[in-house]
């Protein structure tokens, strides 16, 4: 068994069609949708979890790779400082999966890395540069 998070980028010629759809049906792979961004007529990507047995999951990226998706792993993690982080809550908002909140009635932010899908959102808003990428 082979799970994996990857990026999907794809053209705008490709965002009609039923690719999840093919992964799932022909190659009997799981798919788990962590962000998307796919509007008509323009290029797309989505971020999921990928698992199936080996012979599977390799056929299911190859036919993405025979239709022109690009594959990318989702690399990287996301790391917090929390004595660096001001509390101003900015980030929450941003994080599409819940990572970051805010806690009540404390009202501190807390993340939670089992959660982060690494898209990144948070590092734009974050005035104190209190998360970063590690490689």
């Amino acid at each position: 068994m082979i799970a994996n998070k990857v990026v999907l980028r794809f053209a705008s010629s490709l965002v009609g069609q039923p690719i999840i759809y093919h992964l799932v049906k022909e190659y009997d792979l799981v798919i788990n949708i962590l962000k998307a961004d796919i509007n008509p007529h323009q290029e797309g990507y989505v971020v999921l979890e990928l698992s199936g047995d080996s012979e599977n999951y390799n056929r299911g990226l190859k036919y993405l790779r025979d239709i022109g998706v690009e594959i990318e792993p989702l690399s990287g993690t996301i790391a917090w400082n929390r004595d660096r982080c001001l509390q101003c809550g900015a980030c929450t908002s941003f994080c599409p999966v819940g990572a970051l909140q805010l806690a009540r009635p404390e009202m501190e932010v807390r993340f939670d890395e089992s959660k982060c899908i690494v898209c990144k959102s948070c590092l734009d808003v974050c005035m104190a540069r209190a998360v970063e990428v590690r490689f």
